[in-house]
């Protein structure tokens, strides 16, 4: 009589076991859709880091062309296109940036058009006064001396990243 006492008194109520078994489910899904989201989350931010340091190397690459230029080997034809062609790209590529970050990082957008516009204008001075220098032909003359001046880059190049680290 006693056993059926008791088993009347534990299944007319809710007990503590069965809140359990209906909690743990729920938290377990839940941990798992956090986890998940904060993943995705680390992803789009590690995607887009690499893509704001794609665009700031193709930068870097075209404010390197006036050094390219002036230690080309030789004043060939097909050295002046091979050159040009390198230059084209890297405009290209900018371009590229520029319109994605516009798409993208809409805040990044305009601190990176005023880099580009900035390296632009510095670098492609500087490759035009390369490009009025003699072909280096020996080892010694690969050392230029003193560095084609990027002050105005270097500064624009730090306002961008700037932006760009606020943005990730």
């Amino acid at each position: 009589m006693e056993v059926i006492a008791a088993t009347a008194a534990t299944s007319s109520g809710w007990t503590w076991s069965q809140t359990t078994a209906l909690i743990v489910p729920f938290v377990a899904v839940f941990g798992a859709f956090l986890t998940y989201a904060l993943n995705q989350r680390a992803v789009r931010r590690e995607h887009r880091a690499k893509t704001f340091a794609e665009a700031l190397t193709a930068v870097e690459e075209y404010l390197e062309m006036p050094y390219r230029i002036r230690r080309r080997p030789e004043s060939s034809a097909s050295m002046r296109q091979q050159l040009t062609d390198e230059v084209s790209s890297l405009l290209a590529r900018m371009a590229f940036h520029q319109a994605w970050l516009q798409i993208e990082a809409s805040s990044v957008a305009g601190p990176y058009a005023i880099l580009v516009a900035t390296a632009r204008a510095e670098a492609g001075a500087q490759m035009s006064l390369a490009w009025q220098q003699p072909p280096i032909r020996t080892d010694e003359g690969m050392n230029l001396g003193s560095a084609y001046p990027r002050d105005r880059s270097t500064v624009a190049r730090a306002a961008c990243i700037e932006v760009m680290r606020r943005h990730l």
